[in-house]
């Protein structure tokens, strides 16, 4: 259990500054569903930019709305009627598939390339 705690944490400290990120996306990077990545970040998220986390509709939770929309604000994350433009600022990039190394404690990022011949090391 705090393995994959763990892994949410090290995936949702990648998420760069202006960006977000979906409970699915992390949870795909991770291998586990969306409310195990909620769960992860309720419980002890507290020391990572876990604002930078939404639904996938691009809303946020309601308890934590206010405080959640001021810090996304604060960096410049574009939203409409309460909402995050998932399009503009989507976090890992869905044309490249941007996603963290197998052993998340690393700030290594692989890209996976298109023709089906596994990960990569980038940056």
């Amino acid at each position: 259990m705090l393995d994959v705690d763990e892994a949410v944490f090290d995936v949702v400290e990648q998420i760069p500054r202006g960006r977000v990120s979906t409970y699915g996306a992390i949870g795909r990077l991770v291998g586990v569903g969306p409310r195990r990545v909620a769960r992860a970040l309720s419980s002890g998220g507290g020391a990572v930019p876990w604002f930078r986390v939404v639904r996938a509709d691009g809303t946020v939770a309601e308890p934590v709305r206010v405080r959640q929309l001021e810090l996304l604000a604060s960096e410049g994350v574009p939203m409409r009627n309460g909402r995050i433009d998932l399009a503009a600022v989507g976090w890992p990039d869905r044309d490249t598939d941007v996603v963290p190394r197998d052993d998340a404690a690393s700030s290594t990022i692989i890209n996976r390339d298109d023709a089906g011949g596994g990960p990569r090391a980038i940056g």
